[in-house]
C-alpha cells in the first residue's frame, strides 16, 4: 500500500509538471500599442538663426587735428541731432594759421597787380619799338608766376580754415553717443577716438544660412514676386521683439570655411530697445503644403539614423528608416522614407522588437498633433 501511495504521488507530481510546462509554452498575449495613420497636412516651418544686431549707422568720431580738448558739450548715452556741437578743441593755433594765410593771399594779390602794371608798361614800350618783344615775354611770365602764387595762397587759406573747422566736432547724424574715453583737458592727436555715434532708429540684423537654405529663399522669393520675406527677432531673454522685420539683402559671396552666406534683415526701433552690438536669433517661417509630420516620441534614433515602427496588415511591426527635413518643436518633418497611409506606432517604441506581433489601438491623427 505504501508503494502504491508513493507511485500515486509521483504520478501527480509528473502531471502537475506537465501542466506547468504546457502553460509556459502558451503564446504570450500581443502587446497593445497606440497606432496612428500618417497623413499629410499643411504646416509652417520655423527656422532659427543666431543673429548680430547692428545700428543702421555706427560711426567712430575721431579727431582730425591735434589739440587740447577744450570743451565737452554732450554726455555718454545722450541723444544728439545732426550738426550738434559735441567737442571743441583749442583753436588758437589754427586761427593764427588762418590769419597768416590771409596775409599771404593779400601779398600775392598785390604782386599780381604790380605784375599787371609792368606788363602794360612793357607793352607800351614794345609798341613804340623802344624795347624788344623778349622784354614783354619776361613781363608776362612774371605775371603768370604771381597769379600762381595767388592760387597757392588761396589753397593755404582754405586748408587753414578747414583745420580750424576741425576743432569743432559735430554729430554727423541723429544718434546715441557711446562712451567718451577722454576727459576735459586731454591732449588728443590726429586720429584719436573721441566717441561713437549710433543711429538706432532702424537696426540691421545679420544672420548666416547654408547654401541650400539660400537657394530655397531665392526660389521662394521668385515665386512670391520678389516680396520681402518677413522675419521675427527673438531677443537674448527669449522674448520676441514686438516689431516685425523683413529681409532686405544678402552678401555677395559664400564663406569658404563655413559654406554659409550672410543675410541682412531690417527692424524698426522706435522705442530704442535694440542696441548696437546686441545678439539674438532670427526666426523665419515658411508655409509647407502636404507635409508629413511625425511626433518625436515615435522615432527611434540608432547611430545617427532615424526609424519608426510601421504596423503591417499582419499586425507585425517592422522598422522603417526615414530622412528628416527639419524639427518643429516636438515633431519631425519627413523628407523621404515614409508615405501617407503608413500605420506608425505612436509611443512605446523601446518596448517592441522588429517582427513582433502587436495589438494596434488606433488613435486619430488629430490627437497626435
Amino acid at each position: 500500500m505504501k508503494a502504491l501511495a508513493a507511485l500515486n504521488v509521483l504520478s501527480i507530481v509528473w502531471l502537475t509538471g506537465c501542466a506547468v510546462k504546457g502553460n509556459t509554452e502558451k503564446k504570450m498575449p500581443d502587446v497593445e500599442v497606440p497606432v496612428f495613420t500618417l497623413k499629410s497636412k499643411d504646416t509652417t516651418l520655423h527656422r532659427s538663426y543666431v543673429a548680430n544686431i547692428n545700428a543702421r549707422q555706427n560711426v567712430e568720431l575721431r579727431a582730425k587735428v591735434a589739440g587740447f580738448l577744450e570743451s565737452i558739450q554732450v554726455d555718454e548715452g545722450q541723444f544728439v541731432k545732426k550738426g550738434q556741437l559735441m567737442f571743441r578743441l583749442n583753436d588758437a593755433e589754427f586761427k593764427v594759421e588762418v590769419s597768416e594765410a590771409k596775409a599771404a593771399l593779400t601779398s600775392a594779390l598785390a604782386e599780381v597787380k604790380g605784375a599787371e602794371v609792368e606788363v602794360r608798361r612793357v607793352q607800351s614800350l614794345v609798341d613804340k619799338k623802344i624795347v624788344t618783344g623778349t622784354e614783354l615775354e619776361l613781363a608776362n611770365a612774371k605775371l603768370a608766376a604771381a597769379k600762381a602764387r595767388v592760387d597757392e595762397a588761396i589753397a593755404k587759406e582754405e586748408k587753414a580754415k578747414i583745420n580750424l573747422s576741425y576743432t569743432a566736432v559735430r554729430a554727423p547724424f541723429d544718434g546715441i553717443i557711446d562712451r567718451i574715453p577722454h576727459k576735459l583737458g586731454s591732449l588728443v592727436n590726429e586720429g584719436t577716438l573721441l566717441t561713437t555715434v549710433s543711429d538706432n532708429h532702424a537696426m540691421h540684423v545679420y544672420f548666416k544660412v547654408s547654401e541650400k537654405e539660400y537657394l530655397n529663399y531665392v526660389n521662394n522669393k521668385k515665386a512670391a514676386h520678389h516680396t520681402p520675406q518677413p522675419a521675427t527677432l527673438v531677443l537674448a531673454d527669449g522674448t520676441e521683439y514686438k516689431h516685425a522685420g523683413k529681409i532686405e539683402t544678402m552678401e555677395g559671396e559664400f564663406d569658404q570655411e563655413t559654406g554659409s552666406i550672410a543675410f541682412r534683415a531690417a527692424f524698426p526701433n522706435p522705442s530704442g530697445v535694440l542696441k548696437h552690438g546686441a545678439s539674438g536669433n532670427i526666426l523665419l517661417t515658411s508655409p509647407i503644403s502636404k507635409a508629413l509630420i511625425i511626433p518625436q516620441k515615435a522615432v527611434l534614433e540608432i547611430q545617427d539614423r532615424n526609424y519608426v515602427f510601421v504596423v503591417g496588415d499582419d499586425q507585425k511591426v517592422r522598422m522603417k528608416s526615414f530622412v528628416p527635413e527639419a524639427r518643429i518643436d516636438e515633431y519631425i518633418l519627413v523628407k523621404s522614407g515614409l508615405a501617407e497611409g503608413d500605420r506608425i506606432v505612436y509611443e512605446g517604441v523601446q518596448n517592441i522588437k522588429e517582427g513582433s506581433t502587436v495589438k494596434a489601438r488606433m488613435i486619430s491623427a488629430e490627437s497626435v498633433f
